[in-house]
């Protein structure tokens, strides 16, 4: 084998870490991205000369990184980010998708979007500012999305004078704040992003802190055993039937696994029939596989001649999710109009679709202290709060707390099929 394909081998097997950047407006998450992206040698020289020169431009006195994530005209042009935008790079250890999300709270729904697939959450806190209700709203949105390692980052450290007493008050008060969250792995870092002070390198400027630097810590931070690899669930999204002449008798199931672990030789029972077969083969774009597992994309056929179709969710018999309709669930609202009680709404759960009505809003959550508002059932745009629908048809769930993929679903308006809501199962 060449060593240019050994080389596209290795990084094809790398492990991938999805993160999110939240935070409030004006706290350097853009900012710090391009220092990221900078430090580490992940941009090419003429998309630093296009940087450099937009600066220029601009009339910045030092090289505006931030323009590397915000694109759209209206972002540069306010210097503020709006839509999420997605960045790719790797270092030797591992390979990156970061997702840089707006800070203004009319923008929450695309936080949401943003986090909604991430393992990690770097939130950022502007070290004059410390703790205020966006990092409360950001942080109890990871945690609703079921992200189990929050990196709290004290950013502008150099406006502060590079402060330890400063910095162990902002930690102190986020530890208060976060005793709250269901989140299992929060770190703390002093960064000054402009600057890159512990970003990618250690900073001289700081010698009282001896904890790791940003890209240290996303390189190491371990996000395997948050898959579920014990409960088996394949919502099929396709039926492959190509009926030609190499394959005449073909009949694959493709989709992605949610759960668990599949192997050639396992009995299976396909959701609702409830019909029983054995796995005869599973198979990849280039391969048949030994197993496979969350959150392989797969085709998978079976040694029997079975009705599926897209909706329809291959598991184990020992172990099936719930089914049902009546469904207790977090809301976020992601629409200027308010939540409908009584209204009708169509939803999204994995591959399936199906349509639900509004039964009950239980309660609001107050962001700033995770207390539930009894009194205040208006559910508007960017509220979190807990309702209860039913669905035109059974759904094949899990709580959201024991599976992102079977536990989350979509809410959206019929009419101007707009995704009004983010649902997360409890």
């Amino acid at each position: 084998m060449s060593t240019n394909n050994t080389e596209a081998n290795k990084y094809l097997d790398m492990d991938l870490l999805r993160f999110t950047t939240a935070g409030s407006v004006d706290d350097g998450k853009s900012t710090l991205i391009g220092r990221l992206l900078y430090d580490s040698k992940s941009i090419f020289d003429d998309q630093m000369e296009a940087i450099e020169e937009s600066s220029k431009r601009k009339g910045d006195e030092y090289t505006n990184l931030a323009l590397l994530t915000d694109g759209l005209s209206a972002e540069r042009e306010q210097g503020i980010t709006i839509d999420v935008a997605y960045r790719y790079f790797s270092t030797p250890e591992r390979k990156f998708i970061i997702a840089d999300t707006p800070g203004h709270v009319q923008y929450t729904r695309n936080m949401v979007t943003g986090a909604s697939t991430a393992n990690l959450a770097v939130i950022l806190v502007d070290a004059r500012e410390g703790v205020i209700e966006q990092t409360c709203r950001h942080s109890f949105i990871a945690s609703l999305l079921g992200i189990k390692h929050i990196v709290l980052c004290i950013n502008k450290m150099d406006l502060v004078d590079y402060s330890e007493k400063q910095y162990e008050k902002i930690r102190d008060q986020f530890k208060t704040f976060a005793s709250k969250l269901n989140v299992p792995d929060i770190r703390y870092i002093p960064i000054s992003a402009l600057y890159g002070d512990n970003v990618v390198d250690k900073s001289d400027n700081m010698p009282w802190y001896d904890g790791s630097t940003l890209l240290y810590t996303l390189e190491n931070v371990q996000v395997d055993g948050d898959y579920n690899h014990v409960d088996c669930r394949f919502p099929v999204q396709w039926v492959i039937r190509p009926q030609s002449k190499d394959y005449p008798d073909y009949r694959g199931y493709a989709g992605r696994i949610a759960g668990g672990v599949f192997k050639p030789g396992d009995e299976v029972m396909v959701l609702p029939s409830g019909f029983t077969s054995t796995i005869k083969a599973v198979e990849t774009f280039e391969n048949e596989e030994e197993e496979a597992f969350q959150p392989m994309s797969i085709s998978m056929t079976l040694e029997d001649d079975l009705d599926v179709s897209r909706g329809d969710m291959i598991i184990k018999p020992d172990n099936q999710p719930t089914i049902g309709q009546d469904i207790d669930l977090m809301v976020c609202w992601l629409n200027k109009e308010p939540l409908k009680p009584g209204g009708k709404y169509a939803i999204k759960h994995t591959t399936k679709d199906a349509r639900c009505i509004i039964k009950e809003v239980k309660y609001k959550v107050n962001i700033n202290t995770l207390h539930r508002v009894e009194g205040d059932k208006e559910i508007g745009l960017n509220d979190i709060g807990r309702i209860q629908i039913r669905t035109t048809q059974p759904l094949f769930y899990d709580s959201y707390k024991r599976n992102r993929a079977t536990g989350s679903l979509i809410i959206i308006d019929e009419f101007t099929n707009e995704t009004v809501g983010a649902g997360m199962i409890i």
